[in-house]
């Protein structure tokens, strides 16, 4: 009589995958790179502050290094810049021009971008950007010898298309990235159902491109409110921008840097509160052409 053995499998505990250890990075690397974002940030930071605490400032002040930081602060200078030199003027003459060089730079420049990324139109996008690259003080001399002979200068008109041929080529490149990253396919499926280019465009396309469109009208706002040099030849006295306007406190003799600065400050607070506000569109408008496709 045989006797038959039967054997269990034997089961093997698995073993725990062991990981590679994380890399660590070196101390060094964090000391300098805690340095380098320090320096970069009093960099940016420091001209601010300083010019903020300037405007508090009487001259005399300003020149006695001992009172750099411990002073008497005065709000002389901002009562001269609003009560007595009427900058909420200059203020709505430079939102007014570059709200309106904005507005008619989108209405031109977005449906020449949807153009050109659709039908591949590679010169004329180079042709943009010769326009970009070409430095606008070349074009000062032609465009007041021209405007003056049309008697435009000194007028909004002549400030709105200045400023548009700096917003314009800056527009349309934003836009033709964003055009880019968006399916065709879409506007193709909505031809099927009926409708045109144009109606694919308006009511898929331009939609999607809610985010590029906000990053290139904010942009080119900023852009048209700190323009200084369009502006110091082509405005008149009554179309004064505030970066013409701050030259107000510099003269022959003289300069009245506590106002000076005031003025600046003027200027500077309304796009640093925009940039604030809008630097989710900004980013990702700027970014959509690179993450979608």
């Amino acid at each position: 009589m045989t006797t038959t053995l039967q054997t269990r499998p034997v089961t093997e505990t698995p073993r725990p995958v062991r990981t590679a250890p994380r890399r660590r990075k070196p101390r060094a690397y964090k000391i300098f790179r805690v340095v380098a974002l320090t320096l970069t940030v009093l960099l940016f930071i420091a001209p601010l502050v300083w010019m903020f605490i300037s405007s508090l400032k009487t001259n005399v002040d300003i020149y006695d290094a001992s009172k750099t930081l411990f002073f008497t602060p005065t709000l002389d200078n901002y009562d001269n810049v609003l009560g007595r030199n009427n900058y909420f003027g200059f203020i709505f003459n430079s939102f007014w021009v570059a709200l309106l060089s904005t507005i008619f730079s989108l209405i031109i420049g977005v449906p020449a971008a949807y153009a050109m990324s659709r039908f591949t139109m590679h010169r004329s996008a180079i042709v943009v950007l010769m326009a970009r690259i070409i430095p606008g003080v070349s074009l000062l001399v032609p465009w007041y010898f021209i405007f003056a002979n049309m008697r435009m200068v000194g007028g909004f008109g002549v400030l709105i298309l200045s400023h548009m041929f700096v917003a314009l080529p800056l527009i349309v490149y934003i836009m033709i990235s964003y055009f880019d990253s968006t399916p065709l396919e879409l506007e193709e499926q909505a031809q099927v159902d009926g409708l045109t280019h144009i109606g694919a465009f308006l009511r898929i396309t331009l939609p999607l491109s809610v985010p590029g469109l906000a990053t290139a009208g904010i942009l080119s706002f900023i852009f048209s409110w700190n323009n200084f040099m369009f502006a110091l030849v082509l405005s008149g006295a009554n179309t004064k921008t505030l970066p013409v306007a701050i030259f107000n406190f510099v003269s022959y003799a003289s300069i009245d840097w506590g106002s000076l600065m005031a003025a600046a400050v003027v200027v500077t607070v309304p796009i640093m509160v925009i940039a604030l506000f809008t630097q989710k569109y900004i980013v990702s408008g700027l970014t959509a052409g690179a993450t979608k496709g």
